[in-house]
């Protein structure tokens, strides 16, 4: 058992991605999860039986600000609610894990940044891809200079999956989600800035709505389908049930110029046969792509480095395959939050830092900003709060 003191722990948004919660529940490291929060709390059976009988299972989360022994808040609501929950809870004395996007406009992340400083209270996003194996490993030979100088990022990201998980709810409402460049993308245009080395300081970019808004929906009032993996879905037009309202774009192509004069494109569409990340890192010496985004057993991601001249060369000059890793999101969600617990006992941390997802959020707004409004590039806007 520790002798540290020990840290009561809550979570605000206990479906689904809240679950990420029941990682932190650690009584033998000095980390007790004490208290969980949904609309639907008949679900959350799992959190009694992984905390014990003693946790509150309830749907007011008032109840959680209020409870003084709770010292830490895991936000994990829909990400239109981000920026209430995570405001309110710092007001009330907690730190914060806030799960990415961190909020769904511009003003909204600096909002919670000036709340953070203004109330003492830590924050930290839930940027889990940088504990991606794949990720590290492409950054460790970024670092090591085995290409060079970064000059441009490529990143296209197949999602098989946008009609089972963004074109059946909220997510495919501009007013609750703004665009998927902040659900989904968030995610990539945070590994651009880390693998690049510096933040967007200028983006244009197109996009469109283009197969989702011709699919079968159900009406309103009807029951939201629950988030169903399935592969059978497929193609597209097979599938019914979609969201009444579809008003955000179902792919997106962005260009971005970093403070460093990296240059960087992201892709997403959601309506491809596959699933996967591709990264190519292209720098003055040579370049690195990965093959798949994470390992799991009988498949194996890899990344290969180019650093000699050659013609077509698939595999590279080098080739590294990454290890598989237990737990969520191809290991990384529990690499994810030890750094969160890290940072509730003040120790350094590793992830990405507030300002990072900040950056990642304008980046994405105002990508979304430039495709609706013809294409022309916009500025991000500078920040004027200190990162903690």
């Amino acid at each position: 058992m520790s002798t540290l003191p020990l840290i009561n722990l809550a979570v605000v948004g206990a479906d689904r991605r809240g679950r990420l919660s029941l990682l932190a529940h650690q009584p033998e490291n000095g980390f007790r999860l004490t208290a969980a929060c949904s609309l639907t709390p008949e679900r959350l059976s799992i959190y009694r039986e992984t905390c014990g009988d003693g946790i509150l299972l309830t749907s007011d989360y008032q109840k959680i600000l209020d409870d003084p022994s709770i010292s830490a808040v895991f936000v994990c609501t829909p990400d239109h609610l981000h920026e209430e929950h995570a405001v309110r809870a710092m007001q009330a004395g907690k730190d914060v894990f806030l799960e990415k996007p961190m909020a769904v406009s511009i003003d909204g992340c600096d909002t919670i940044l000036r709340v953070s400083r203004e109330t003492g209270r830590r924050l930290f996003v839930g940027h889990n891809m940088r504990f991606f194996p794949v990720m590290q490993k492409m950054h460790e030979l970024v670092q090591s200079g085995a290409i060079g100088e970064v000059q441009a990022i490529w990143c296209r990201h197949f999602i098989s999956y946008g009609g089972d998980a963004y074109f059946k709810d909220w997510h495919s409402e501009r007013q609750y989600a703004n665009s998927l460049l902040l659900q989904k993308g968030a995610h990539d245009i945070d590994i651009l800035h880390w693998l690049g080395g510096a933040h967007t300081r200028r983006v244009v970019a197109m996009g469109k709505l283009s197969v989702y808004d011709k699919l079968p929906r159900r009406k309103a009032g009807e029951p939201v389908p629950s988030v169903e993996f399935n592969t059978a879905n497929w193609p597209p037009e097979a599938t019914s049930g979609y969201n009444p309202v579809i008003d955000v774009e179902d792919h997106y192509m962005v260009l971005m110029d970093l403070e460093n004069g990296v240059q960087c494109t992201y892709l997403e569409c959601h309506y491809t046969p596959d699933d996967c990340r591709n990264y190519t890192i292209i720098g003055t010496r040579g370049r690195i792509e990965n093959y798949g985004d994470h390992s799991a057993p009988g498949h194996w991601a890899t990344v290969h480095l180019w650093d000699r001249r050659t013609g077509y060369s698939e595999m590279g000059h080098q080739v590294f395959r990454i290890p598989h890793m237990d737990g969520s999101h191809g290991g990384s969600d529990p690499l994810l939050v030890e750094d969160f617990l890290r940072m509730l006992r003040g120790q350094p941390t590793v992830g990405a830092t507030p300002i990072d997802a900040r950056m990642a959020v304008a980046t994405g707004c105002l990508a979304t900003q430039s495709l609706r409004n013809g294409n022309n590039p916009e500025n991000i806007p500078t920040l004027q709060i200190k990162n903690r």
